[in-house]
């Protein structure tokens, strides 16, 4: 017996793109959330090329001057910084966190469901109590837990989303193990003489691996949400650094009368969080082979 994804023809990039492609045109908001997605990254990558000022350069001759007024597009925060600049380089911050604590998380998750999966017995029981500690609490309050223990910074907030993330990616990809392993042609294939290396490495791990690419996809917006609630509650990111939490935070102090310092950050987490999240549901409605077989 054969693996089942070996009986499918294999699709090489091209025809992977083509489908893709199609996809899109046929998505207006998918395609819509994309470009979008695809604006906050471009401009999160370029930022020192596109925004008009430093990220913590101050004009205290524009001091909390409101949006279009002189050079200020977005206009500037109670220390006179330009909110344009801020933002676009809040997106670094927030793409960075979100996309590494997602990679931690899922890699942390895809050893603890793989050993669970593959072991069983104690092993697996005692690794699933584990997972259980972690979901017990909600992400964020997991997160608090660990900022307080390795201090603020940038690094310290993507280690501490990422580990709160270990549970839900561990559970994801055991259910998948235990599904595969229980296979036909995993079995075969150790009738056949396979070690066990080389069973995990050709037939398990390709049918793990892509559902939680799936999931990961997900995640990230959930990931940015949370880093920017750290950040909003002072234990994320230390400022002056650009990031959207810690400039709402900032703002909410002059909100009845600067509604934009707070406005504007939080404008551009909504409209990454919805383009996220679209994205996320349209790579899982069309990869996701649990989906695809429905």
């Amino acid at each position: 017996m054969v693996d089942f994804a070996a009986e499918r023809p294999i699709q090489s990039a091209p025809s992977r793109l083509h489908q893709a492609t199609a996809y899109a045109r046929t998505h207006a908001y998918f395609l819509l959330a994309s470009f979008v997605l695809a604006a906050f990254v471009l401009s999160a990558a370029f930022a020192p090329w596109v925004t008009p000022f430093g990220p913590v350069d101050q004009d205290m001759s524009s001091f909390m001057s409101p949006p279009f007024s002189g050079a200020h597009v977005l206009g500037t925060d109670s220390f006179g910084r330009d909110l344009l600049t801020r933002t676009i380089y809040g997106a670094r911050y927030a793409l960075a966190i979100g996309f590494g604590a997602v990679f931690v998380g899922a890699y942390g998750g895809l050893i603890v469901g793989l050993v669970a999966g593959l072991s069983g017995g104690a092993v697996e029981w005692a690794l699933m109590r584990f997972v259980d500690a972690l979901l017990a609490l909600p992400s964020l309050v997991m997160a608090i837990a660990f900022i307080s223990i390795l201090g603020q910074g940038t690094d310290k907030v993507i280690l501490a989303v990422g580990v709160a993330l270990i549970g839900p990616f561990s559970r994801t990809v055991r259910a998948d193990v235990l599904q595969v392993k229980a296979q036909a042609f995993v079995e075969a294939a150790g009738l056949m003489g396979a070690g066990r290396l080389a069973i995990i490495r050709r037939h398990i791990l390709p049918n793990v691996i892509y559902p939680l690419a799936v999931q990961a996809t997900i995640r990230i917006g959930y990931a940015v949400l949370v880093s920017s609630g750290l950040s909003f509650l002072g234990i994320g990111v230390a400022p002056p650094t650009p990031d959207w939490g810690l400039m709402i935070a900032e703002g909410r102090s002059f909100v009845s009368f600067a509604p934009w310092i707070a406005g504007v950050p939080g404008t551009a987490l909504a409209i990454l969080l919805i383009a996220l999240s679209v994205v996320g549901d349209g790579v899982r409605d069309r990869f996701d082979p649990k989906l695809r077989r429905q």
